[in-house]
């Protein structure tokens, strides 16, 4: 129990760390070095790809600025210069492609000269220099494959310094994406900046990046050491069927919170797969949850069992099927079906107290909009500047629960001899 806590505090004082760091503003030095491409850009909803060349005639588009209110940030990792997409510049609903354009001037001189690509973007583009593609993220075309945007540098041609040339910027969002009445389109104005102070940008956005998704990285983490755990010491529990499904439900929780940081740092998994996944993981981890604190009190009700299978059924065919009220049934029958696990604990046994704390504790966590959003509970708080949800919050109280239970839940020595004999 002390190596938990020590280990929980550790863990906590890095995280901390690398929040702080990933949360400082760039260094002022490398912003006056550099230019920030927001005003205003001429946009274009739908798709040409004429509209790369440099003598593209945009003079009928409309115009969109990019320029952010001061302090401005976007809701989830709190990236800097945030503002609204084109739903909230006369386009609500609208999801496909769309194009910006602008002329930059790049100062003369040696150096070479690197564009910064915007951090946030619905949710792919590529972006062009006088009709040359630099490079982009994801992959548009008849075959859109989008993955989250992270920070990009592309180089500009060789003798750019000293000329005008078109920037222009090809973007799609994803159908069905983005709900958000200021989604679509660019959220950060890309930026123009020479070597090596493009290399040192591009490491402050990477450092912000890193430290908005640490979290996804690390509690996952700590939840397959805690089936590792479980998987050592299972046999010498008195509660063994709660850690095995407990287990199972970790190992789900851990895939499902990973994704956030594969997603938003490699090009592993593509947008689609990831909504996919996110929509449908939920499910068999409730599930697992209601089939392992059913089993806290023995012997465990079947017809809890039962109930929480067939729930998760009907979760299932709510999500696949988009039936709002399938899943509904499913999410507050699920709550009814923990709400009788819980007065079951609270009749009485050993470790009541610990066991309903962190039971309480993985509530909130799968049902953070049922039970926390009518307390007006916030979802997300940006510690030093970058965004950690009310989820990572509880998800960082109740692992260290649940270490601790397993833990108490060993058998003392004597009774283990007894076990092994019978």
């Amino acid at each position: 129990m002390v190596g938990i806590v020590i280990a929980t505090l550790l863990t906590v004082a890095l995280v901390i760390v690398d929040l702080a760091t990933g949360g400082r503003p760039d260094p002022a030095p490398l912003r006056a070095a550099s230019t920030l491409l927001d005003g205003p850009w001429r946009f274009h909803a739908g798709d040409d790809p004429h509209w790369a060349a440099a003598d593209a005639d945009d003079g009928d588009w409309e115009t969109i600025d990019l320029t952010a209110l001061p302090g401005s940030h976007d809701g989830d990792v709190g990236l800097p210069d945030y503002v609204p997409g084109w739903m909230a510049h006369g386009h609500p609903g609208y999801h496909g492609y769309a194009w910006y354009r602008r002329t930059v001037t790049v100062p003369a001189g040696s150096a070479s000269w690197d564009i910064l690509g915007p951090t946030l973007v619905e949710d792919g583009y590529e972006l062009y220099w006088n009709g040359q593609l630099l490079g982009g993220s994801g992959r548009l075309g008849p075959d859109p494959r989008l993955v989250g945007t992270r920070p990009l540098r592309f180089a500009l041609p060789a003798g750019a310094a000293g000329s005008r040339g078109v920037l222009a910027v090809r973007t799609y969002m994803l159908p069905g994406s983005g709900a958000s009445a200021e989604g679509g389109g660019i959220h950060a104005a890309p930026i123009l900046a020479p070597r090596p102070t493009s290399d040192a940008l591009h490491r402050a956005q990477w450092r912000r990046s890193i430290a908005g998704y640490i979290l996804d990285a690390v509690e996952p983490a700590a939840m397959l050491a805690l089936v590792g755990l479980m998987l050592v010491v299972g046999s010498r529990s008195c509660r063994r069927g709660l850690l095995l499904f407990a287990g199972i439900a970790l190992a789900l929780t851990a895939a499902r919170r990973l994704n956030n940081a594969i997603v938003s740092w490699t090009d592993l998994q593509d947008l689609r797969t990831y909504a996919w996944l996110a929509k449908v993981m939920w499910v068999p981890t409730m599930t697992t949850w209601l089939l392992a604190w059913n089993r806290w009190r023995l012997p465990a009700w079947r017809s809890i069992d039962v109930l929480a299978v067939a729930l998760g059924v009907v979760g299932i065919v709510g999500t696949l099927a988009h039936a709002p009220l399938c899943t509904s049934v499913s999410r507050l029958g699920s709550i009814a079906l923990f709400a009788v696990i819980v007065a079951r604990i609270a009749r009485g046994g050993s470790m009541r107290i610990l066991a309903l704390v962190t039971l309480a504790s993985v509530l909130a966590a799968l049902f953070g909009s049922e039970l926390l959003d009518p307390f007006g509970v916030p979802g997300i708080w940006f510690p030093f500047n970058i965004g950690v949800s009310r989820t990572q919050y509880i998800y960082a109280i109740s692992i260290p629960l649940l270490a601790l239970l397993i833990v108490r839940s060993l058998l003392p020595k004597q009774d283990q001899s007894e076990r092994a004999r019978v």
